[in-house]
């Protein structure tokens, strides 16, 4: 995909969101741009992963971290593709609030590429980020378990 096809936010959030696990994350797409990707994540009390502390369940940023660098690659590949790794350090914990992410692509090859992300709280404060490999060969989809 050339910069000019790219998909307008609304769009790709629209297919984002289609699985049901992004709709529960409440994740909407900010900005999208060649290779970059922004997205908001509504906050949600099953988050809380500690109720004396109330900070943010690990899993949850490590998931948002992946799906921003996934998405990052939308431009590239006009779908989500499937991880192949994935390393999130994690900076401060993340108290309640809206989360915002950040993606962008690193290298893009025809089999195997990487992008990173960062995840921001309310205040903006950097509180995970991660690098992941995805693997963008043509006909990389996830296939139906065989019974």
């Amino acid at each position: 995909m050339s910069e000019t096809t790219l998909p307008a936010p609304h769009e790709i959030e629209a297919r984002l969101r289609r699985a049901p696990f992004h709709e529960w994350l409440g994740l909407k797409v900010i900005a999208v741009a060649e290779g970059e990707i922004e997205l908001g994540a509504t906050w949600r009390e099953e988050w809380v992963v500690n109720p004396d502390k109330r900070y943010t369940h690990g899993g949850i940023l490590a998931a948002l971290v992946d799906l921003a660098a996934d998405w990052a690659l939308v431009s590239k590949t006009g779908r989500g593709v499937p991880t192949i790794d994935l390393r999130v350090d994690y900076h401060r914990a993340a108290l309640p609030g809206d989360l915002r992410v950040k993606g962008k692509l690193i290298k893009f090859g025809s089999q195997v590429s990487t992008a990173e992300a960062h995840v921001y709280d309310a205040e903006g404060k950097l509180v995970a980020s991660g690098r992941g490999v995805y693997s963008t060969t043509a006909t990389a989809a996830p296939q139906p378990a065989k019974s």
